[in-house]
């Protein structure tokens, strides 16, 4: 999940990247009172977003102090207050990273360090929160079956991750969810499997792992998948899950200002779909200028 829901910053306003970089700190704070200091490591904005649009959708005022941490112990900055929202998503942002270790562990791609590491803090949102590990696990479970299965629909492949996403934000909302925040959230969800699974083709071609979109395409490389006809249904794909999240968006009641969730869903996301259909890394420069540059280093 970690690290492909950004803000589109040309486009967020002052007041609200201030708010974006608060509620990151909320959650970071959330983790360390919830799951132990050690399990902040693994703290990524997607979570952020999360915050920012559960306390919306919810109603739930948001306290922003200067406050030292840790990281900041010198100079103050804008923290958010937590609560029980940053410290539930706390918990789920060290459930995630945590499965994600063992997932690398089993696909032999290290992660042992990482996993022994978060063990503790594991252990703390698994004890503190037993329902949000449940929906985790269980849907991380799912999605691990789809893939064993080589399934090459990326609909169904997504299907797990999504619902996971749905289901822990409908848990966290509770009596204020509605059916479109849950179809929301789902939408997110599946863009992020989707997005991911895009972003790492060739690497997972290479290691052999498991890839929607290469059981769909069967292209040799990620150049070959995004040109041509493949390139064309791959934008279909991303352009209909775009639709479903403009739509949903539309019938929610948002109790706050908008404008940063607005932000992430309807310009961040779009923006680095289209860095990724480029081949470009998120920071927007290119991955074979950069593979290039290393080799002439040598």
């Amino acid at each position: 999940m970690f690290g492909y829901v950004r803000a589109e910053l040309p486009y967020l306003y002052i007041k609200d990247d201030a708010l974006y970089k608060a509620l990151y700190c909320g959650v970071c704070k959330g983790i360390a009172k919830t799951c132990g200091n050690a399990a902040r490591v693994a703290l990524s904005y997607d979570v952020a977003f999360l915050s920012a649009a559960i306390h919306n959708i919810a109603g739930v005022d948001i306290t922003v102090e200067k406050q030292h941490c840790l990281t900041h112990c010198i100079r103050s900055r804008q923290m958010a207050e937590v609560d029980e929202i940053s410290m539930q998503l706390g918990a789920l942002n060290t459930l995630l990273a945590y499965y994600k270790c063992m997932d690398d562990v089993e696909d032999n791609e290290g992660g042992r360090a990482k996993r022994a590491f978060l063990k503790s803090g594991f252990r703390k949102a698994k004890k503190k929160y037993p329902e949000l590990e449940r929906i985790v696990r269980e849907n991380l479970s799912k999605q691990s079956s789809l893939e064993k299965q080589k399934v090459a629909s990326v609909d169904r492949a997504a299907d797990a991750t999504a619902n996971m996403l749905a289901e822990v934000c409908d848990g966290i909302l509770g009596e204020k969810t509605t059916p479109a925040a849950h179809n929301l959230f789902y939408a997110v969800g599946k863009w992020i499997y989707l997005i991911d699974a895009l972003d790492d083709y060739d690497k997972d071609l290479k290691k052999g792992n498991y890839n929607p979109f290469a059981l769909s395409y069967n292209a040799a490389c990620k150049k070959e998948l995004l040109s041509g006809k493949s390139a064309e249904e791959i934008a279909f794909t991303f352009n209909a899950i775009f639709y479903d999240i403009r739509e949903n968006l539309s019938q929610i009641k948002f109790h706050f200002n908008r404008d940063l969730t607005d932000n992430i869903l309807l310009r961040g996301l779009p923006s680095v779909t289209k860095l990724v259909m480029q081949d470009k890394r998120l920071d927007g420069k290119c991955k074979k200028c950069k593979k290039e540059k290393k080799t002439n280093t040598k």
